[in-house]
């Protein structure tokens, strides 16, 4: 390629730019330098000018990022955005029409959230209990309240004895999402009944003299942390011989998934959840219809 040392300086010349008078952090312009070495070498390869880039140059460019194992689409937007921006300093350093003006990067497929199963769900509830200590009944209450509520796992291990409130047979509890946002989320009698096991005969051991206030506690007293909490999902899950990734946050897609497909408004979904706009929620409800396409293809005489 004859503007291997035009395309170099004119990359440190954009990489410069972006960073100096852009002012844009470390790490982006770091992001931006790996895309653009990546570009480099594909025009090196393909023995591609500089100059004669164009929108299906980038098509094949992404291609190569594809044939070669890269298949992260978001990565791949990325990638295009840097590239179109850097095309845009080009033109206007040199005065030049931008060949990618109008070239969009591509869409991002919407990833469905994972949901378990409800046999799943169960199974992995009863992986949690190994006897009738104190981890075990801690552990069992951390897994039904995560499903119980849906919440977010940063906010169960936050949860305070405060947060707690029972009138009658109705327990809820105060959570505290992002931005603090509150919320109270009630609580069936499968968790409320292991939460209570767990405040009357496991906590109190764990608590000794620390007298912390939160929830969830570790085998020293402290709030049990977030890494630890994955790991009581993680080890249940492979107890239970479950052949999907679990996580905290799967717990939190099934909750919302299975209130959805048993009939559950989707503005009720949206407030236990806490999302501020319904349109974050929305993403469940096509988890909801791609079951019922698969139920009707699966029973209906005339489906296929």
């Amino acid at each position: 390629m004859g503007n291997d040392l035009d395309l170099s300086e004119l990359v440190a010349n954009y990489l410069n730019f972006i960073a100096i008078e852009k002012g844009l952090s470390k790490n982006t312009v770091s992001a931006y330098r790996l895309d653009l070495r990546k570009f480099a070498d594909f025009l090196i390869a393909e023995r591609v000018d500089l100059y004669n880039v164009d929108s299906e140059t980038i098509d094949q460019f992404l291609a190569s990022l594809r044939k070669s194992g890269d298949k992260a689409e978001s990565s791949h937007a990325r990638a295009v955005v840097t590239i179109r921006n850097f095309f845009k300093f080009i033109s206007s350093e040199k005065k030049s029409i931008n060949p990618l003006k109008d070239y969009s990067p591509p869409a991002i497929p919407k990833r469905l959230p994972k949901a378990l199963k409800i046999e799943e769900v169960v199974a992995l509830i009863e992986a949690s209990k190994l006897g009738e200590n104190e981890i075990s009944l801690r552990n069992t209450a951390l897994i039904e309240i995560l499903y119980a509520t849906g919440a977010r796992i940063s906010e169960i291990t936050k949860l305070s004895l405060s947060d707690i409130s029972q009138l009658e047979e109705t327990m809820t509890l105060k959570l505290f999402g992002k931005g603090s946002k509150e919320r109270l989320v009630p609580i069936g009698n499968f968790a409320r009944l292991s939460l209570e096991n767990y405040l009357s005969r496991g906590r109190p051991i764990l608590s000794g003299k620390n007298g912390s206030s939160s929830v969830f506690l570790n085998s020293r007293g402290n709030s049990l942390s977030r890494q630890s909490a994955w790991a009581i999902v993680a080890e249940a899950s492979e107890r239970a011989n479950i052949e999907v990734h679990v996580t905290p946050h799967s717990l939190r897609h099934s909750f919302a998934t299975h209130l959805l497909d048993g009939g559950a408004d989707i503005r009720v979904v949206q407030e236990l959840l806490g999302h501020s706009s319904v349109t974050t929620t929305q993403i469940y409800t096509l988890v909801t219809i791609d079951r019922l396409r698969e139920s009707y293809a699966s029973a209906h005489p005339r489906a296929i």
